[in-house]
């Protein structure tokens, strides 16, 4: 507690008694003021008005004191603000001038902070901003809807920038996941328009197979439920679990009902004895083994020959039917590789044509082999490049199920490219001994 004379003489200092007024002298830039009246004697007066000048100089310091411990120090701006503006009207006797330069040096502290407030918000602004373009093309809808929703709550906690700069940043943020929800909405309507195209054509191959299901016309119908059971592999599409799994079972239920009739029909054919019967299993094996050994035997057909024979062969073979087990797929094996090798023979017979220009291919048969053995090693550099390149693109498809489409459509790529190549080994192989042979 000050003293009392201490108090009065600072009260003399700063201000006097005239006509039984108390008067505050001139101070900050304002002239002489009355603060109150003299109620008793003008000691007292003096004093009161010093003490309550005491009571503005705690109240300043304590303000002072909490924004010097506050992290967010801007706050205080406008309570510093408020209290340089009292200092004017402030009925007290006491140093103000002080209580300003105080205040002064507070409030050009506190705007410092905040232009370094402001230029960490900007940085701040400007990484979301980055962020939010990157995540403008993403086709990751679920993780980068989740990172944007991060991205704009951390917008919103992050404080003020430069009001120059504000508008314009806000602007490229908004713009940028508006952008990102604008596709993930048309890809949303796409897809889900997709999944109706697809379920209506599963809705149709089922509709077709149930009405067939019943027919009594089993070899035509036959042919017609596996070429509805290839078009249901062909539709390649994406739809819930439940749902594929309840339209799959319904075309499942009404094949199997067909196909189990025709068992029992055979069986009762078979029975009977009757002509025209149904060929066992024995004599489709014969038949496809047949078809082996002729695809086999066209290396022997000029490739322009060959490749029509081998197309005629590829039809017959879809009408002989169908038979199970290890000595079927054995001859399959034999046709596919037999016809493959056709086809790879004619690719390489125009290539030759078109590389040479109409230059005469070597008449020496080793010179000849040689010549075609070199040019397969030449095209399978290409084909072990597209290889890869699909491979990797395979491996880097990202999961998602929008995804599907596309990866069955790459492995399908990497299994006819691999096949491709095993073929021109093939051929290599048989050129090579071809050339030893002749010497």
């Amino acid at each position: 507690m000050e003293s009392t004379a201490h108090l009065l003489a600072d009260a003399q200092r700063f201000g006097y008694v005239e006509a039984d007024g108390v008067w505050l002298r001139p101070v900050l830039d304002q002239p002489a003021r009355p603060i109150g009246l003299v109620k008793d004697t003008a000691e007292a007066a003096l004093l009161y008005f010093a003490q309550r000048f005491g009571l503005l100089r705690t109240k300043v310091a304590n303000t002072l004191a909490t924004m010097e411990a506050s992290e967010n120090k801007g706050s205080f701006l406008m309570k510093v603000l408020h209290l340089k503006e009292q200092l004017k009207t402030y009925e007290g006797l006491g140093d103000f001038e002080d209580l300003q330069r105080q205040l002064v040096a507070a409030e050009q502290a506190m705007a410092a902070t905040v232009a370094q407030n402001r230029e960490k918000n900007l940085a701040t602004k400007l990484g979301f901003i980055q962020e939010a373009e990157t995540l403008r093309d993403s086709i990751e809808w679920v993780s980068a809807s989740e990172k944007v929703k991060d991205l704009r709550q951390g917008w919103l906690k992050t404080g003020p920038v430069d009001k120059a700069r504000a508008e314009e940043l806000e602007s490229r943020f908004q713009n940028a996941i508006q952008v990102f929800f604008d596709r993930r909405k048309a890809f949303q309507s796409d897809k889900k328009a997709m999944t109706n195209r697809v379920q209506a054509r599963y809705l149709d191959l089922i509709q077709q197979a149930e009405n067939l299901k019943n027919s009594d016309q089993f070899e035509t119908t036959s042919r017609s439920l596996k070429q509805l059971q290839q078009a249901w592999r062909e539709v390649n599409g994406t739809l819930p679990k439940k749902q594929a799994s309840e339209l799959w079972t319904r075309f499942r239920a009404a094949n199997n009902h067909f196909f189990e009739r025709l068992k029992t029909h055979i069986a009762s054919q078979q029975a009977a004895g009757a002509p025209g019967a149904p060929a066992s299993p024995e004599v489709l094996l014969a038949r496809k083994r047949a078809l082996a050994e002729r695809a086999e035997a066209l290396m022997n057909v000029p490739p322009q020959e060959a490749i029509n024979h081998a197309k005629a062969l590829q039809a017959e073979w879809k009408q002989v039917g169908t038979v199970r087990g290890e000595e079927s797929d054995r001859i399959w094996q034999r046709f596919m590789v037999a016809c493959d090798k056709i086809f790879e023979l004619s690719a390489l017979e125009y290539h030759l044509r078109k590389r040479t220009d109409g230059a005469p291919m070597p008449t020496n048969p080793a010179e000849r082999a040689r010549f075609r053995a070199s040019t397969l090693r030449t095209l399978l550099v290409d084909d072990n490049q597209e290889l890869a390149t699909l491979r990797d693109n395979l491996a880097n498809l990202s999961p998602s199920p929008a995804n599907d489409a596309f990866r069955q459509m790459l492995q399908t790529k990497v299994r006819s490219f691999e096949r491709k190549i095993r073929t021109k080994n093939d051929l290599i192989a048989l050129f090579t001994q071809q050339a030893q042979a002749a010497g």
